[in-house]
Formats: structure tokens, C-alpha cells, sequence
């Protein structure tokens, strides 16, 4: 799976407490050839660590040991490694499995407790900026679960949405369709089905809205819907996607999501300037780190690619060199995705999360924050 299929109740479903053992492969991957070619058997050799850790565990019954690691050795061969991005994530306890493909780096870990470790996958989906496509002609309309550049076919509240057809009365574009909007009452009908759908899907799992179709068909939408349509973050007026595949529809949405995305760091970093003056700007590590796990951020922005390898010591965090932390291994005290940790925690207490291009937060350390009140007032 994919960051596109992560709702808010697949990751409360993945966050539930499991029988010791739930065990969690963090894996770095790569795209292309030659690197990728190495990836396969270093999750073999992962996989079979942790089954050799299992069947030294004392407190994993036998049964228990073989189901666990059936599963986990059933998510290797399901892996597609042709296919994989930058890390992959396996999932394994008892009677069950996931394999999930992030678009983020992260480093190699293996855990194995009573819980999935979700923050690198909560990190990834944060910084994959999931949005909504509703692509719609007079005939259907076709809802579209998108991550960065990607999109697949969401089937859910009602969509998709098929326009009745009325006795009689032929749907063309030519009969139905006209700059004061849709002709013909089934016409409407169809389109008012299409907005409370919609209206569903937004109240279900809020994201951000792109609408893709004919302008005649966007403005019929506005005519005779609520608000949603209006509201939508970004707009293509553009016919004939409503019936193409997913990489069509996702290349022709590039500049308008880049466009988007350009807006979003606009308004995040003059939020931050705002912070500055009102005393209420949190910058760097330690000071965004503290800031989250006091539940105090309302904005949370980071930096691409920002990664840091760290040691938590009397409540602050010391950086770690990659020398350092190859030699001390997963030691106590010592968090190798701190980052993906501030994002999980961040959101985790409602702080809104934006991830920027490289070199944009620089003079802060590569993060910063917005907290709710005034350290002053603290």
C-alpha cells in the first residue's frame, strides 16, 4: 500500500495495541537500478533476523513464533521491489500483514513490541500532501485519492457517480449543457447527488480539493450544489479526463498542484513571520521537539528532506553523527527518525504540518513552528 491509502482509520486501526509480538521492518529502498537491486536481499536478511529473535524470545510460544513469522516471510515475497520508492515498511503480527511503499527516506529499524511503529509512515503521508480529484463530465463523475503525483480511484461515499438517464431524453454535452448550466431537471438531480457525495467525502476525511471538467460543467456544479464546489482548493477546466486512466489525469493536474503547493508554503512562512512578532516562533530541533510533545504547535513546518539522528538526554536533543550512530547502534536514548517523530506527535495534537523545499527554512535550522501561546505566557 500507499501513502494514498492511509485514511484516519486505517492508522487508528494500525495504532491498536497487538499481542506480543507485533514486529515492525523499517527498510530504505530505491527506485532505479543498480541500487535497487540490492534491496531484496536486505530484507531477506532483515526478515530472517527477526525470525531468528523470535525463536530466541522466551516469552513467544511456539505457535505464536511460527504464525508471526509465516507472516512476516508472506510480506517479503508480496514486496515489489520494481515498484518500490524510497522506504519500505513491513507489518507483521498474528494472522496478519502490510507492506506499505513510502516516497520518504528513512533509516533502517526494526521493532518488537505490542504496537506497529506508525511515525515514519505518518511522516510520509504528511509530507505527501493527500488531496482529493473529483473529475466530472454530464455522464459520470469519478473521485480520486492523490499523493504528490499520484492517484488512484477512491470508490467511497457514493462515488462514483453514475447521471440517470431519462426516458426519452439523450445526455450530450450538446443537449445538456449550457453557460447558465445543465439543461434537463435529471441533469441536475445527477449533479446534486455529485455535491452531497462530495459533501460526505469532506466531512468523512478533509483534504485538499482539486475539481477537474469543462468550465461549463464547474459552474454548473457551483449553480446547483452547496458551498463545496466553490471552496475548492484548486481547479482545472479541462474536458475529456473523466474516463482516463489515473497517470493521465495526474499530468495534467502537475501545474495546478504546483501551484498549490506554492501557495501553501507562501501562507506557512508568512504565518512564521507573523509568529516572530507576536512571540509565539518556535525554531530548531530542540526547541520544535519540546514544543510538540507539550502539545503547543499549532503550525509545524519542515524542511523536505530533514533528517537527524539524535540523543534524548535530561529532555533535550544532542545530535549524533552518522559515525556515532553506526557504532552505537539502537541504543536507549538514542532516535534515529526524530524527525518523523516531532511530525507524528505534532499532528497527533492537531498542529497543522507543511513540508518546504530545501534551504527555505535555513536560518532556523531547517524547522520551525507556530505554538498556540506566547512562551512568555508560559
Amino acid at each position: 500500500m500507499r501513502t494514498t491509502d492511509l485514511s484516519d482509520a486505517v492508522l487508528a486501526a494500525l495504532r491498536k495495541p497487538r499481542p506480543y509480538p507485533a514486529v515492525t521492518l523499517v527498510v530504505p529502498t530505491h527506485r532505479t537500478r543498480p541500487d535497487n537491486q540490492q534491496d531484496p536481499v536486505r530484507v531477506r536478511n532483515l526478515v530472517a533476523g527477526v525470525a531468528k529473535r523470535l525463536h530466541d524470545d522466551a516469552h513467544v510460544a511456539e505457535d505464536v513464533r511460527a504464525d508471526v513469522t509465516a507472516q512476516l516471510e508472506q510480506a517479503e515475497e508480496e514486496v515489489d521491489h520494481v515498484h518500490a520508492l524510497d522506504t519500505l515498511v513491513l507489518f507483521a503480527a498474528r494472522g496478519e500483514h502490510q507492506v506499505w511503499y513510502l516516497p520518504r527516506s528513512a533509516g533502517e529499524r526494526v521493532v518488537v513490541g505490542e504496537t506497529f511503529l506508525t511515525r515514519n509512515l505518518v511522516a510520509a503521508t504528511a509530507q505527501a500532501r493527500r488531496y482529493w480529484v473529483l473529475c466530472f463530465d454530464e455522464r459520470r463523475a469519478r473521485l480520486w485519492s492523490g499523493s504528490d503525483l499520484q492517484v488512484t480511484e477512491a470508490r467511497r461515499d457514493g462515488f462514483p457517480v453514475e447521471a440517470p438517464i431519462e426516458e426519452g431524453v439523450e445526455l450530450t454535452a450538446r443537449e445538456t449543457v449550457a453557460p447558465s448550466g445543465y439543461r434537463h431537471e435529471a441533469a441536475r438531480q445527477y449533479l446534486r447527488a455529485v455535491d452531497a457525495a462530495l459533501g460526505r467525502l469532506l466531512e468523512n476525511e478533509p483534504r485538499r480539493l482539486c475539481l477537474v471538467a469543462l468550465r461549463q460543467g464547474l459552474s454548473a456544479l457551483e449553480d446547483v450544489g452547496a458551498h463545496h464546489a466553490r471552496s475548492a482548493d484548486a481547479v482545472l477546466a479541462k474536458g475529456g479526463l473523466a474516463d482516463a486512466p489515473g497517470h493521465v489525469l495526474a499530468a495534467a493536474l502537475e501545474p495546478a498542484l504546483a501551484e498549490l503547493d506554492e501557495r501553501r508554503t507562501a501562507f506557512a512562512l508568512e504565518r512564521l513571520g507573523s509568529a516572530r512578532g507576536n512571540r509565539t516562533f518556535a525554531a530548531g530541533l530542540d526547541e520544535v521537539w519540546t514544543s510538540a510533545h507539550e502539545a503547543r504547535l499549532s503550525l509545524l513546518v519542515v524542511e523536505e528532506s530533514y533528517r537527524e539522528t539524535v540523543r534524548v538526554e535530561e529532555g533535550h536533543l544532542r545530535p549524533v553523527s552518522d559515525e556515532e550512530a553506526r557504532a552505537a547502534g539502537l541504543e536507549e536514548g538514542l532516535v534515529d527518525d526524530i524527525v518523523d517523530e516531532t511530525v507524528e506527535t505534532a499532528l497527533s495534537t492537531d498542529a497543522e504540518v507543511v513540508f518546504v523545499p530545501e534551504g527555505t527554512l535555513a536560518e532556523h535550522g531547517r524547522i520551525a513552528g507556530v505554538v498556540r501561546y506566547s512562551w512568555t505566557a508560559a
